[in-house]
């Protein structure tokens, strides 16, 4: 190809998970780094048996780690994946034709995901999104983030892509509301650390609101009723974030 490619992956205790994800990037990306915060799992011989670059880094804030990851990188064309996205079979295509090229405008590219929940693909209730997961590492940066990091372009052009990353975020009732207890956790030092107060307004009005956006007003429930437990677990997201939230000792002036 006339552009090298770089997947960059972050890790933890995720050897269930992100075989598939390695398997998807196979004769695509021309090196797989793999950040990972201290597994105590098979996550590094996972890694090891698709011939990735495995680098053990402790690091809690996921925005530091992938830009820690960023530095290992060799080529300037980097995309960003997280242990439970898949390269589906369309956007891989699209990822072969754009590197062909002999000229790329674009500094960045979103692209688009179809999430599943239960096994099942869901696209209403603000699971419709499209995020920059394509760019060239010397226009881009991450930025800190206990949760979603987010990359920003620079400058130049951001193009989108078609083709969907395939998510897997949503496996399990249990799994989801394990992941969302870690979350809200997160959530609470992070807005503590912005100022932020909880109330009991924020911790009542808050996943009522949550719910009622998701599952009503962005039509949640044109995916059918099996998601309601998804949103739920949204709401308890809001109430626990809030919850721990109120006792957070008060930002320092």
């Amino acid at each position: 190809m006339t552009h090298r490619l770089s997947a960059l992956l972050i890790t933890h205790n995720n050897e269930k998970l992100f075989s598939r994800c390695l398997q998807s990037v196979i004769n695509l990306a021309d090196e797989v780094i793999v950040i990972d915060n201290l597994s105590t799992d098979r996550t590094a011989a996972t890694a090891a048996r698709f011939g990735a670059t495995f680098i053990s880094h402790k690091e809690e804030d996921l925005g530091r780690q992938r830009a820690f990851g960023l530095k290992k990188v060799h080529n300037d064309w980097v995309l960003m994946l997280d242990p439970d996205e898949v390269v589906s079979t369309e956007l891989k295509s699209e990822l072969r034709r754009l590197l062909k090229k002999k000229t790329i405008r674009e500094n960045g590219f979103f692209i688009p995901y179809q999430n599943h929940f239960l096994g099942r693909k869901i696209r209403f209730g603000g699971e419709n999104y499209k995020i920059i997961r394509l760019f060239r590492k010397s226009k881009a940066v991450v930025e800190p983030s206990l949760i979603h990091e987010k990359v920003t372009v620079r400058e130049g052009e951001i193009g989108q892509l078609n083709g969907h990353l395939l998510h897997f975020s949503y496996r399990g009732l249990r799994q989801v509301f394990a992941k969302f207890t870690g979350y809200a956790t997160r959530l609470a030092r992070q807005k503590n650390a912005q100022g932020e107060r909880s109330s009991l307004w924020k911790m009542t009005a808050y996943p009522i609101h949550m719910f009622w956006s998701r599952f009503v007003s962005s039509h949640g429930y044109r995916d059918g009723f099996f998601r309601l437990p998804l949103d739920a677990a949204f709401a308890y997201l809001e109430f626990l974030t809030y919850f721990l939230l109120f006792f957070q000792p008060k930002k320092k002036q």
